[in-house]
């Protein structure tokens, strides 16, 4: 493997990364509540090492595939590792540990916090924290393609490496141009939910905030209640639709705007999506309404909360689920093994996955009765070759496995078997909340620092779905 060529990258890729602390700096600056100095220092530090490994190694190496899996995990490390800086040198007790979680939450838009006390943190490292998530949504790596062209390495390797997955839709042939696109249609939905947080009577520094949460799919609040401190049916529902459209593929989105809107009916993954939604939606919504005394109102937007929230990986919540029915419990948890489509920003297994492993299933029955029949797993017009089926199966079992093995490893940490589960569904999935003693209403801040550790690789192999980053522990990837 070409170091020289990662280190260069990883280099151009922290120098984006100080830059962006100068956001948080001028809100700092704006609302003059003490946090101007960490988020300073924090930006003269990441640039300086920024430079070293840009100056120090050759510019003009094309990457192949291993270095460009290289650059994606070691970056997300990198940036996890860098971007917690201003937390730890705040002075407000925040330990290296907690400030890493917490970090690497936001850039894999887990939304999982460590935070006891949200409100009480300045405004800067308020925007800061939930601005990580908005970064990490489309992936840095994308990011750094579209802004960064003078790097002039080739791109696509990276792009496979970021937005893994079985069906990845190339919108134009070059990847700078891919990679303008997605963030062309990333930057506008966000400024659009934005304007409408702000016609409902949200502030611009919570608008924003919530944008970066619903975009990314992340789920950072700048409420201690998160969205059950906005008792404001316009808001709620506005950050329905938005995490629904950001818990889609993207490219879909993109043709729309260009006017192709069949694009939407025409999608196999988008329809399954849309139908679980719904389905999940009206069932919770009868249990809330019979068997919680809810009026039609409150268990219809709830309901289409919550599901949406979980579904998309988002993690927002704007009522207490633990307090609802095993069974709307059981529904939601279902959501969140599923997650979001291919090419959005959520995370867990994802739609396509869901929707291939049960026509492959379905179509498993019918060779039992037609023993010779060739049937092809399709989606719409188009078959699926057998190499990516079994790529999709080969996904599901090491998704189970590692669930398996990290909820045994996080009860021996001494955690209840309902916690220990969760924690690992929810950052295996990029989720945020769970269940148990992680719910919606709490947080990570009890769990153990190996288990922290822990939690935060699951985030990073979550977002970057497990293979990207399991096959730097093969020892072949490092042999020529």
């Amino acid at each position: 493997m070409d170091g020289k060529a990662v280190l260069h990258v990883l280099g151009a890729l922290l120098l984006f990364l100080g830059a962006s602390l100068i956001l948080p700096i001028i809100v700092s600056f704006y609302y003059n509540d003490g946090d101007s100095l960490p988020l300073l220092q924090s930006l003269f530090l990441i640039i300086l090492i920024g430079l070293v490994a840009w100056r120090s190694t050759p510019a003009g190496r094309d990457l192949r595939i291993r270095e460009g899996f290289a650059v994606v995990t070691f970056g997300w490390l990198i940036f996890a590792g860098l971007g917690c800086l201003p937390f730890v040198l705040a002075g407000r007790g925040i330990s290296y540990t907690d400030a890493f979680f917490e970090t690497m939450s936001g850039f894999t838009t887990t939304g999982a916090t460590i935070m006891t006390d949200i409100e009480s943190l300045p405004h800067g490292l308020l925007f800061w924290r939930s601005m990580t998530h908005w970064l990490g949504g489309m992936g840095i790596i994308v990011l750094s393609l579209a802004i960064l062209p003078m790097l002039g390495i080739g791109g696509m390797q990276l792009f496979k490496a970021e937005v893994p997955g079985p069906v990845v839709d190339k919108l134009t042939p070059r990847i700078q141009d891919t990679a303008k696109n997605l963030w062309g249609v990333y930057v506008l939905l966000s400024l659009a939910e934005t304007v409408l947080l702000l016609s409902g009577g949200m502030n611009l520094f919570d608008a924003l905030c919530h944008t970066f949460g619903t975009m990314a799919t992340g789920g950072f609040s700048t409420k201690n209640s998160g969205m059950m401190f906005y008792n404001n049916l316009y808001i709620q529902y506005v950050v329905i639709m938005f995490m629904i459209i950001a818990g889609s593929n993207f490219s879909l989105h993109y043709r729309a705007l260009k006017g192709d809107f069949k694009s939407y009916l025409e999608n196999s993954e988008f329809k399954f999506y849309i139908g679980i939604i719904s389905c999940a939606i009206f069932l919770i919504f009868l249990d809330l309404f019979f068997k919680k005394s809810y009026n039609i109102s409150d268990a219809l937007v709830k309901s289409s909360f919550q599901v949406a929230s979980l579904m998309t990986t988002t993690g927002f919540h704007n009522a207490d689920y633990e307090t609802w029915s095993v069974s709307s419990q059981l529904i939601l948890v279902f959501l969140m093994f599923i997650g979001g489509c291919a090419g959005s920003t959520g995370g867990a297994i994802k739609v396509i996955r869901v929707l291939i492993t049960t026509k492959f299933g379905l179509i498993q029955m019918k060779r039992l009765l037609h023993p010779s029949a060739v049937l092809p797993v399709r989606l719409g017009a188009r078959s699926i070759p057998d190499e990516s089926v079994a790529d999709v199966l080969g996904f599901f079992l090491i998704y189970l496995i590692i669930f398996v093995f990290a909820s045994i490893i996080m009860s021996l940490m001494g955690l209840d078997i309902i916690t220990s589960v969760s924690t690992v569904i929810s950052t295996l999935g990029n989720i945020g909340p769970g269940i148990g003693t992680i719910g919606p209403t709490e947080n990570y801040a009890h769990i153990p620092v190996l288990g922290k550790w822990l939690l935060s690789f699951l985030m990073l192999i979550g977002r970057l779905e497990i293979f990207t980053v399991l096959i730097i522990f093969y020892r072949h990837f490092w042999v020529k």
